[in-house]
């Protein structure tokens, strides 16, 4: 027979509280069926149900949020991350000590009664009716669960969370109604380990699993008597229980979970009584989550995963739906990112660009005829601790991908596209082109594909010194990087022509704007990327074949099935005889041209330098038949800073140039990366354009050889080739027509 309460008896308006809460709260759920009895009392003015036909007949329980694990192409983890850091473990692999603490502190009589406790309800609706009329307390174990999926389901929605955790009849209804279905459906054991898995236990830890790791820094399954009192008093209030900030309040609520223990028979007094008296000893894990967490520099990469999810309609048709996949978690990614060449990469963008220094770089590697993103590296940390001068700007990509908004000019580095567009057209590579140091070119020469002009007046280019005039062939000039070589090719070859190869070999531009119809195109007027570049080197590595990049392998969702991801697409941009004599024609760069302070001396392998406009930026885009890779250097903030007398790295430069910085990142980047396997390209004989000079004796002619005039790229000597796109500095076009950036020429960009 139930206690009176000290002081009387009920009041007729209790005693109807407690016939009609026993009869409506567990019968009239049961059937189903409205309550109306509820006005006369005044609870069914503050948030009741209109009625069960509302709410559906089965629990909707949603997957619970678990951390996702990004991995490398050999299954290394790369980062975690996670909206709620949540492990699920059965509940087998938790400790029994942990199952009984918390049914013995949130429902003692789990095991006894059915989804509704009806001696609780009777207590609740008792002390409801004399408060007014809020429902509150007599929540079984099985309804907390229930409470909980809603606010799980609610997210981060404030609204959602506040209607979920709404104290009112209607919400306590509700509960109960779901109740009785999960008991029916799920079982007790189940019932216990779900809601041991969702529970919020503090310090950002949901779950048991994440509670033991956070807290003591071992599995569930390993808490002992005193921690699992401990774990299972913080679920009133995580925070006021918090033992990290107050272990007095915390040993006071684990004591009284203990005691709680002992009063229902779980453990002895006496066991109770040894686990009060030892000390709380926390070995707290701080939780980590994120691309920050990323080790070998692999932040960026990292970042770059989840941005190509969050975009790709492969992972949800709306970007709604794939945000909330990637929200929920449990996924594992496994990526295209080799270990050896992340090391590789970020050892050699650390090696000469500090990352305290005004100006920065970035290093990517691409696996040719894959698209195999394969590292992705900067000189500056992943972060957002600016005074460690970390970023989260990722200088590899374009801006829809996290990169800047612009990207960067690729200078000469260009140049191999238009000579592949004009070997397509059946220009031969011993075309001789005899010009000035610097010359004029009519705009409307450069015609659109809807055959239009170009510009409507005269093109200015020129080469960096006065000396480089003369005749050229199309090998000379790639070694020697000549301008008004590659803007006469450009005219002949055909504007249209040479911007379609741009597009077939995968060229776009950092803004992801379309390509536009300029004459500089030729000199990398146009901004691009690190990875563009690789990507567009590797197509002539490949043999003339296009691989559009991924950086995504394979995703097990977190029901263990495959989720199917993108391929990379491959096409023909040009024969293989075309890309064949790039390959052989980009080999002199290396060997004799103004890359050989990057060449490397064991294998075939081909690369290009480029500068821009007051050596804003400088490139070395190389690569060998199975291995492609891109080293940017400039500068990441608002301002462009010229680098001209600068020290880099700890290293003084009058003048930085494609050869003498990017270069040697490029050779420490690929010679770190590569193995054994070394594989050449496919040789073909590349003829040769008569560029000599009769000589004095009348003999004759001889072959001009890139590099006989000397070996530029040092830092210390002139580089050939630089001049300036035709970009109008604060204006709306990068132009191709009259203007120099700032001054009256316009003209390309330098090895």
């Amino acid at each position: 027979m139930a206690k009176k309460r000290s002081g009387g008896g009920l009041t007729q308006t209790q005693q109807a509280a407690k016939f009609l809460g026993v009869a409506a709260l567990s019968g009239a759920v049961l059937a189903g069926i409205a309550l109306p009895a509820f006005g006369t009392l005044g609870l069914a003015a503050k948030g009741t149900v209109k009625g069960f036909d509302d709410i559906p007949d089965n629990l909707q329980t949603p997957p619970l949020s678990q951390r996702t694990r990004i991995l490398d192409a050999t299954g290394g983890q790369i980062a975690t991350v996670y909206e709620r850091d949540r492990t699920v473990v059965p509940l087998t692999k938790v400790s029994p000590y942990m199952q009984k603490a918390i049914v013995a502190i949130e429902d003692a009589r789990f095991y006894q009664h059915g989804a509704v406790d009806l001696k609780g309800v009777l207590r609740a609706v008792n002390r409801n009716a004399q408060e007014g009329g809020a429902a509150q307390g007599a929540s079984t174990l099985t309804q907390q669960y229930v409470k909980n999926v809603f606010v799980e389901e609610a997210g981060d929605d404030p609204t959602k969370v506040a209607e979920a955790q709404m104290k009112s009849l209607g919400r306590k209804i509700r509960e109960l109604k779901y109740a009785i279905q999960v008991e029916e459906k799920l079982g007790k054991k189940k019932i216990l380990e779900n809601y041991l898995n969702i529970t919020f236990f503090g310090e950002q830890a949901y779950g048991i699993e994440s509670a033991a790791q956070r807290y003591f820094s071992k599995s569930a399954k390993d808490l002992t008597l005193p921690e699992s009192a401990l774990l299972a008093g913080l679920v009133q209030s995580p925070s006021r229980y918090d033992p990290v900030n107050d272990k007095e309040e915390a040993t006071l609520r684990r004591n009284t979970v203990l005691k709680r223990m002992a009063d229902v028979g779980d453990i002895s007094q006496e066991e109770a009584a040894k686990a009060k008296a030892a000390p709380i000893k926390l070995k707290v894990t701080k939780p980590q989550s994120g691309c920050i967490t990323s080790v070998q520099g692999a932040g960026f990469f990292c970042d770059y995963v989840r941005k190509t999810f969050l975009t790709d309609p492969a992972f949800g048709k709306t970007e709604s739906d794939r945000q909330k996949v990637w929200a929920t978690g449990g996924l594992t990614i496994r990526t295209t990112l080799n270990p050896k060449n992340q090391s590789a990469s970020n050892e050699a963008a650390t090696s000469k660009v500090n990352k305290d220094d005004k100006i920065a770089d970035a290093v990517v590697q691409v696996q040719p005829g894959t698209g195999k993103i394969l590292a992705m590296a900067q000189s500056r940390p992943y972060g957002l601790d600016q005074k460690k001068h970390e970023t989260v700007l990722n200088l590899s990509v374009d801006n829809k991908m996290g990169g800047t908004y612009a990207g960067f000019q690729v200078g000469s580095t260009f140049k191999p596209i238009t000579a592949a567009a004009a070997l397509e057209k059946g220009i031969s590579p011993n075309t001789v082109f005899d010009t000035d140091w610097k010359i004029g070119l009519p705009g409307a020469s450069f015609r659109t594909c809807d055959n239009g002009p170009a510009d409507g007046g005269t093109w200015s280019v020129q080469n960096e010194t006065e000396s480089e005039k003369g005749a050229f062939d199309m090998t000379s000039a790639l070694g020697k990087s000549i301008n008004t070589y590659f803007a006469t090719l450009e005219q002949k070859a055909g504007l249209c022509e040479t911007v379609t190869m741009a597009q077939k070999v995968g060229y776009i531009r950092g803004n992801n704007k379309p390509l536009m119809y300029t004459p500089s195109t030729t000199l990398g007027g146009q901004e691009s990327t690190p990875l563009a570049m690789a990507s567009v080197y590797a197509t002539f590595a490949n043999r003339g074949t296009y691989c559009t990049p991924i950086a995504i392998e394979s995703v097990t969702g977190r029901d263990g099935k495959q989720i199917a991801v993108p391929q990379s697409q491959c096409s023909q941009a040009m024969s293989t005889n075309s890309a064949d004599t790039i390959n052989q024609m980009l080999k002199g760069v290396v060997e004799d041209g103004t890359g050989t302070r990057a060449g490397l001396s064991d294998r075939d392998n081909a690369g290009k330098t480029g500068t821009t406009e007051e050596r804003r930026n400088a490139w070395f885009v190389g690569y060998t038949p199975n291995l492609s890779t891109a080293v940017w250097v400039g500068s990441d903030g608002a301002k462009q800073i010229p680098m001209f007398d600068i020290t880099i790295g700890g290293q003084y430069y009058d003048k930085v140039c494609g050869g003498c910085l990017p270069g040697p990142i490029w050779r420490t980047a690929m010679t770190g990366a590569l193995g054994a396997d070394a594989p050449g390209f496919n040789y073909i004989d590349v003829p040769r354009g008569n560029t000599e000079p009769e000589n004095p004796d009348g003999k004759g002619k001889g072959k001009h050889k890139p590099g006989d005039d000397g070996k530029p790229g040092d830092g210390n000597t002139p580089d050939p080739g630089i001049s300036i796109p035709g970009l109008t500095i604060g204006g709306n076009t990068v132009g191709g027509g009259n203007g120099r950036a700032g001054g009256n020429d316009g003209g390309g960009n330098g090895p």
